[in-house]
């Protein structure tokens, strides 16, 4: 790949003041911990600012100091992975696209069955085990919230524990088991047999549901987080590349999402429920296998220990510390005065304040007893870790009211798919099929996106992605209030119709909704993934990618919420005894107000994303 050349900034690090020590000299003995970096990038300029200028310019300050490049890097990787060895990983051959055919192989098989279950798990609950319509839309979104919790759980054995590659393989094990118990729930001998009841039925699936929820957990963190780790930042030509596999990783997902939407539900309502978990089980089987043998090419990160750990640290020791006062001069707080080869020193910023507490010199945190105690004394690059998480806050609060819109796809757009005339032509579409024209809208817009949006916008902007984070989020922000509004228009136009007694409206209507929601997730979801993985320190990549997750855990538990909560407060004679919005039968209810709901609150979460754009405007975690 020949020598290494600049990545953007790189800076000798000055050797801190010794006054930083003066409290407690044996701290300079302590062993040097591994530092964090984030990726982010600022005009030389800014660092010529007086100093008297730099504390209302904190958000445009470069976060990290990268150390000089080294001679070595020229034939291994200069971001300190290793290969399955655990030794440094060979440029040529390890990792990039070699390694990610596999990555993205796994995924695709993943998806399969993640979909297969979820696309269609709404008539399942409704026609099998007769659950009402609210029920079953609520039971789905505690489902897939929980599928995207349990993330936090396998970013966190990822980073301390396991590792990427151990945490994917054990967590696909689990899923296989989850996918077992429900085929085994939905089989004929099963449901035929004599023991049989509802409560037994309703048992199985929901412990078979929520073993793929676990196993979930492992995948949807580290799947995204291992292929980015594939491509050396330091290499400016893998640098970009790796922005091109958060588009095709998410195109992958897709792609397993429309063969579960066509395939797997077809077979589901034509051939058998057991049949449709059973199929993509084997797949998912045949999938770990192929990722398994990849396990040479692959580059793997050190782990740094447990991130969560090192959160709580910070927080527990600016507790500790509340009544300290902070030091005017930043110098003096605590820092580790050497810097080995291969670590990256996390520049000092004056937002959170509250937080650099954790770091101040005293007597009290210096005694012999506990000198090092990271309970009692945090290192300024510790804490700024912490801090750039924070930062990410106001993006991941809008992405939340993002997928609050899309959790109506497996909700309730096909509850009034189910209310529409599903005939086309001389075939019959089931309503979770629907959902094909999102993927559709995916399939067809990352490859357009990526070969002719982003070479154009790269040459207007000069960016390596074409644009930034929150422009490409916003753009998806906005097309989801869209989506809305168009399903509470057709929802209007279908009771309208029904109340007249005339023929049904075609469920092709609703093709607009989907699309324009795919549309959407090109935008937001892939600007937010790459965001929470470029974002995060080093050693919480995994974590930074679970962050994603957890806004679509925290938007279906809302979800769940808000049709539980509408349904009884729409209803009508005080004691939800009336129709209300949401009623078991649609006709008598008022759905286009829901929809019409959702799109005004689309509308806020776009004006308060934008709010949080104009006032970080420079900061480089948002701008970047």
């Amino acid at each position: 790949m020949g020598e290494r050349q600049p990545h953007h900034l790189h800076l000798h690090l000055p050797p801190r003041p010794t006054s930083h020590r003066r409290f407690c000299p044996s701290l300079s003995n302590r062993p040097s911990l591994t530092l964090l970096r984030v990726i982010g990038f600022l005009p030389t300029k800014l660092l010529k600012k007086p100093e008297a200028q730099m504390e209302a310019s904190d958000e445009e300050r470069p976060l990290i100091h990268h150390l000089p490049p080294q001679e070595q890097c020229s034939k291994y990787t200069c971001d300190g992975t290793v290969n399955i060895d655990s030794k440094p990983a060979l440029k040529q051959s390890t990792g990039n696209w070699r390694a990610c055919f596999f990555i993205l192989g796994v995924e695709f098989t993943e998806c399969i069955c993640f979909y297969g279950v979820s696309k269609n798990l709404v008539t399942y609950l409704t026609s099998v085990l007769h659950e009402s319509n609210v029920d079953a839309a609520q039971n789905v979104s505690i489902w897939i919230g929980s599928c995207f919790f349990t993330p936090l759980i396998g970013a966190f054995l990822a980073d301390t524990y396991w590792g990427r590659y151990w945490t994917v393989v054990m967590s696909i094990l689990v899923i296989i088991l989850g996918m077992i118990v429900l085929t085994i729930s939905a089989s004929p001998l099963f449901l035929n047999a004599s023991f049989y009841n509802g409560g037994i039925s309703r048992l199985t699936v929901y412990l078979g549901l929520y073993l793929f929820a676990l196993g979930t957990g492992g995948i949807k963190p580290n799947i995204p987080a291992f292929g980015a780790d594939q491509f050396d930042d330091a290499n400016p030509v893998e640098r970009v590349t790796k922005g091109s596999f958060f588009n095709w990783y998410y195109f992958s997902i897709n792609v397993g999402s429309l063969l579960s939407s066509t395939v797997v539900v077809w077979v589901q309502d034509n051939i058998g429920w057991s049949v449709g978990f059973a199929g993509p089980m084997l797949l998912l089987g045949f999938g770990l296998a192929v990722f398994i043998a990849g396990r040479r090419v692959y580059r793997y990160k050190k782990l740094g220990g447990s991130p969560l750990t090192r959160v709580l640290q910070v927080l527990v020791a600016a507790a500790r510390n509340h009544r300290l006062n902070l030091p005017d001069d930043s110098s003096l707080l605590h820092e580790l005065p050497g810097v080995s080869e291969g670590d990256y020193r996390t520049q000092h910023t004056n937002q959170f304040r509250f937080l650099d507490k954790a770091a101040i010199l005293s007597d009290k945190n210096c005694t012999p007893a506990a000198p090092s105690s990271p309970w009692r004394l945090c290192t300024v690059s510790q804490v700024e870790e912490l801090k750039m998480l924070l930062r990410t806050f106001p993006v991941w609060a809008s992405l939340v009211g993002f997928f609050m819109v899309t959790a109506q796809m497996t909700s309730t757009l096909i509850e009034q798919g189910v209310a529409m005339d599903g005939r086309v032509g001389r075939f019959t579409v089931p309503p979770a099929s629907l959902a094909t024209f999102d993927v559709v809208a995916v399939l067809v817009l990352i490859p357009v996106y990526d070969a002719a949006l982003v070479p154009l916008a790269r040459r207007a902007t000069g960016r390596d992605r074409g644009v930034s984070h929150t422009q490409r989020i916003g753009v998806g922000l906005a097309l989801s209030a869209v989506a809305m509004a168009y399903s509470a228009m057709v929802e209007a136009r279908r009771l309208a119709a029904a109340a007249a007694g005339s023929t049904p409206m075609s469920i092709v209507w609703q093709v607009p909704s989907f699309f324009v929601l795919g549309a959407g997730e090109v935008f937001a979801v892939i600007g937010m993934l790459e965001f929470c993985y470029e974002q995060s320190p080093a050693s919480m990549k995994s974590l930074g990618t679970a962050l994603v997750q957890l806004a679509v855990a925290v938007a279906n538990y809302l979800n769940s919420g808000m049709l539980r909560v509408v349904a009884a407060a729409t209803a009508r004679g005080g004691g939800g005894g009336g129709a209300g919005w949401i009623p078991d039968k649609l006709d008598e209810g008022h759905l286009d107000y829901f929809f019409w709901m959702m799109a005004a609150l689309s509308v806020l979460n776009l004006l308060q994303f934008l709010h949080c754009s104009i006032r970080f405007r420079g900061n480089n975690t948002l701008s970047s």
